[in-house]
């Protein structure tokens, strides 16, 4: 870590990193999204889609554009709904993943 980025942590005070990964066609956009959002400790899902709303990653647009992803979110590995878990607290480190499923022929 750089120290300007050590310094301005320091300003912001404590946070978590949440992996954030959108992938495939999502309504009628493509989306290709892999980054990490900076959220404060005891950050919610819920206040993950805020928080990316924030940064310009449509999060909620994808979901409403896709409504099944609401069930098919992924934290972790593990299936998520929205849902049951939007209340769901996140801790550092934790990876979500929208994925759109793929069929062919």
């Amino acid at each position: 870590m750089g120290v300007v980025t050590t310094l301005l942590d320091r300003v912001r005070g404590p946070s978590i990193h949440v992996h954030l990964v959108i992938k495939g066609r999502i309504g009628d956009g493509w989306y290709d999204v892999d980054r990490r959002v900076r959220l404060p400790p005891g950050a919610t899902l819920g206040e993950l889609l805020e928080g990316a709303e924030r940064l310009g990653i449509r999060m909620r647009a994808a979901i409403a554009a896709s409504p099944h992803l609401r069930d098919t979110l992924m934290l972790n590995g593990e299936r998520c709904p929205l849902e049951d878990n939007e209340g769901r607290v996140l801790h550092d480190g934790d990876q979500v993943f929208l994925l759109s499923p793929l069929a062919g022929g």
